[in-house]
């Protein structure tokens, strides 16, 4: 698919995740234009840490199944913590969850619709692709995670140019070793999070979920740079 004409703008204030996909796979020359799109993200001096692996067909189908055992057994290992603490950043959360579930028609109070709902993230919502993002620890593993998370950035706009959707899955980070069973990657590799993308199911009303962001003044402070902000 040759990318629409649309400008840089377009990309970055259009692009949300979707939680269907159809099945058909994307073509080859798609996928390799987004990884190369991908890594041209900038990084600490250059180091470039982000360690990709691409899954689609039978081992796609495989490690699903695995994900899927692991959730149903409670047999989590995560690589990294994924506590949001509390305040307004558990508020947020909180409320994607709202959105999300009432999207679906899914209650607060039904218990076993939402795991269902949960449980698709671990068939990486039928899309037919997913990059898991890992990362050597470098010193504390901050740096390094940040390159990891502009490469995604990269990832999720560039499959937006082309037409093409994404949705970044941190809950398969919660299946670590599971995912270097199924794919036989060492240790010292840590798992970040998935990127499962291929074309939007456009009957799916999730897809058509696109959540709020905080006004600029929750998340920006000035310092003597008059009227980006309005005075308090």
């Amino acid at each position: 698919m040759t990318p629409t004409t649309v400008t840089a703008l377009d990309v970055l204030r259009t692009r949300s995740s979707a939680r269907r996909f159809l099945p058909t796979p994307l073509p080859a020359d798609d996928i390799r234009a987004v990884l190369e799109d991908a890594q041209r993200a900038p990084s600490n001096s250059n180091t470039q840490p982000w360690v990709v692996h691409l899954v689609s067909g039978a081992t796609r189908d495989t490690l699903a199944e695995r994900l899927s055992a692991a959730f149903d057994g409670g047999e989590t290992t995560p690589d990294f913590t994924g506590d949001y603490g509390g305040g307004r950043y558990l508020r947020r959360s909180h409320d994607h969850s709202a959105a999300v579930y009432g999207s679906m028609g899914i209650e607060r109070s039904d218990h076993h619709g939402r795991q269902r709902a949960v449980r698709r993230n671990l068939d990486f919502y039928g899309a037919p692709h997913t990059a898991l993002l890992f990362m050597p620890m470098l010193g504390d593993g901050v740096r390094a995670a940040g390159d990891v998370g502009m490469y995604a950035q990269n990832f999720l706009l560039s499959l937006t140019a082309r037409g093409y959707r994404g949705i970044p899955q941190t809950m398969i980070g919660h299946y670590a070793d599971t995912v270097r069973d199924v794919l036989d990657i060492p240790a010292d590799l840590k798992l970040l999070f998935a990127i499962s993308f291929g074309r939007a199911d456009e009957t799916e009303p999730t897809n058509d979920l696109v959540m709020d962001r905080v006004p600029l003044h929750e998340s920006v402070t000035v310092h003597d740079t008059p009227g980006v902000l309005p005075a308090p």
